[in-house]
């Protein structure tokens, strides 16, 4: 094997293993999250948290596999090493504007969830008339 075959291989390995371990961290710390977005709803926390992991893994798998054909092939050691801290640097921003997509989405979730837990807007004491021009 060459080096465009060893880069692939080690490329694929490491954005998988990467792709795994953050899909399991956002799973487990962000049920909590969750929970409270869906007003104490455990079930339906638990259910969305589990669609989300697997469009995770659907979205980042997609793009790793997808991307593996662009970008110029290595042919020397040091190609090689480029090639793939690019392609695992590109990875790695995609994983983090995905997860920052999803922690906006369930801020807003969150928020307008809870909506009847805010306080009445108070009566005011006093009115001021409009001004006639």
């Amino acid at each position: 094997m060459n080096y465009l075959e060893y880069t692939y291989i080690t490329y694929l390995t490491l954005s998988i293993a990467i792709t795994i371990w953050v899909a399991r961290t956002l799973h487990k710390n962000g049920r909590a999250f969750l929970i409270e977005a869906f007003a104490g709803n455990e079930s339906l926390a638990d259910s969305v948290n589990h669609l989300l992991v697997v469009g995770f893994y659907l979205l980042n798998a997609g793009y790793i596999t997808l991307t593996l054909k662009y970008g110029d092939k290595p042919i020397n050691l040091s190609q090689s090493i480029e090639f793939l801290s690019t392609k695992l640097g590109l990875a790695l921003i995609v994983l983090g504007a995905m997860h920052f997509a999803n922690i906006y989405i369930f801020h807003r979730l969150r928020k307008r969830g809870t909506l009847h837990l805010v306080p009445p807007p108070v009566e005011p004491d006093q009115t001021i008339e409009p001004v006639t021009l």
